[in-house]
């Protein structure tokens, strides 16, 4: 193992996507070109994949893998002095999501045995190409169909999948993952350019991810126009196919079961005390206290990713915008994968 190569690496591979992402297209070298072809050919394997979503993940994984970073990251963790097999069932309800379960187990100084998501099969193995280049060979990974002849498992799946998961892994070392959402907490007095933040939090890679706002707790005195007036910039958003048929079902149900909803042509507002809500609709309600809001958080803890809100309400909530900017130090489930890769 050597971690320092490693982290080099990381380093030049963040540099490489930043050089990638800053060129205009007529400037493109044929190195370039492949990641062009990649992002194209991923986005007609699943259209979800936008290349503008999937560069979008490109730069925050660009932002994100400074020296700074890796370095205060890795420095609150040991390593392990002998390597293991780690399998990793990767998610691909958005661009990359696995890329940072495969970047621990690597600087954990395990050997990640990939089996990827049929959604996302392109660019992670890309990306640990360029990075083994780029680490003078020292990055080991495997991939695979069916997982065998491992140590542990780190799996993500929906909730009935992870029953699954975790009764066939019962006898192995694992992190089951399951499904998650997040919510955002409004104070009432946000100004419009946070409530266009918000927006963000709730559009971005199409409201499919865990970090995704999908219930918005409000005042009782706040105007719901606020909300669709500060939505606008993603009113394109019922361009996508996929988007709209999921928005024009909805819309149908709610219609032929006569429920209360707003509308504003390309999402729908419903007031409704799920936690989470079917894509293109965001559930809400008005708070009297937010000693509530905090007991519903507290309840549903285990099917919250995060919570957005302004900080002066005390909820150890992150800025509106920033849903989809976790740090290296941000785990999914928030369960710490770099401790449970010490215990491998």
């Amino acid at each position: 193992m050597n971690t320092e190569n490693q982290v080099l690496g990381l380093i030049k591979l963040s540099d490489y996507i930043k050089a990638f992402l800053a060129k205009k297209p007529e400037d493109h070298n044929e190195d370039d070109a492949d990641i062009e072809l990649l992002l194209k050919r991923s986005e007609i394997e699943n259209p979800w994949f936008t290349i503008d979503n999937q560069k979008f993940a490109l730069q925050q994984w660009a932002d994100l893998l400074t020296e700074e970073n890796i370095k205060n990251w890795l420095g609150n963790y040991s390593t392990s002095k002998i390597s293991k097999r780690v399998g990793l069932i990767l998610a691909g309800n958005i661009p990359l999501v696995g890329f940072h379960d495969v970047m621990s187990v690597v600087l954990g100084n395990h050997i990640p045995v990939i089996k990827l998501s049929s959604k996302d099969k392109r660019m992670i193995p890309f990306l640990l190409k360029k990075w083994n280049e780029f680490s003078n060979d020292s990055v080991v990974f495997e991939f695979v169909e069916k997982l065998e002849n491992f140590d542990a498992v780190i799996a993500t799946g929906s909730n009935n999948t992870a029953r699954y998961l975790e009764y066939y892994f019962k006898n192995h070392l694992s992190i089951i993952r399951k499904n998650r959402t997040s919510v955002a907490v409004l104070k009432g007095d946000e100004t419009d350019a946070e409530l266009q933040l918000l927006a963000k939090d709730i559009f971005q890679y199409f409201g499919l991810g865990c970090r995704n706002v999908t219930r918005i707790f409000i005042p009782q005195d706040f105007v719901i126009d606020r909300l669709f007036e500060n939505f606008l910039e993603y009113q394109d958003i019922i361009n996508h196919n996929k988007y709209a048929n999921n928005y024009d079902y909805n819309r149908a149900v709610y219609l032929l079961n006569q429920d209360k909803f707003w509308d504003n042509n390309f999402v729908m507002l419903k007031e409704d005390d799920k936690l989470f809500s079917p894509l293109s609709v965001i559930n809400f309600s008005r708070y009297e206290s937010l000693d509530d809001v905090k007991a519903f958080i507290a309840e549903n803890e285990e099917n919250i990713q995060c919570v957005v809100s302004k900080e002066e309400l005390g909820l150890n909530a992150i800025p509106f915008g920033e849903a989809q900017n976790p740090g290296l130090d941000t785990y999914a489930d928030n369960v710490d994968t770099m401790k449970f890769l010490e215990l491998v």
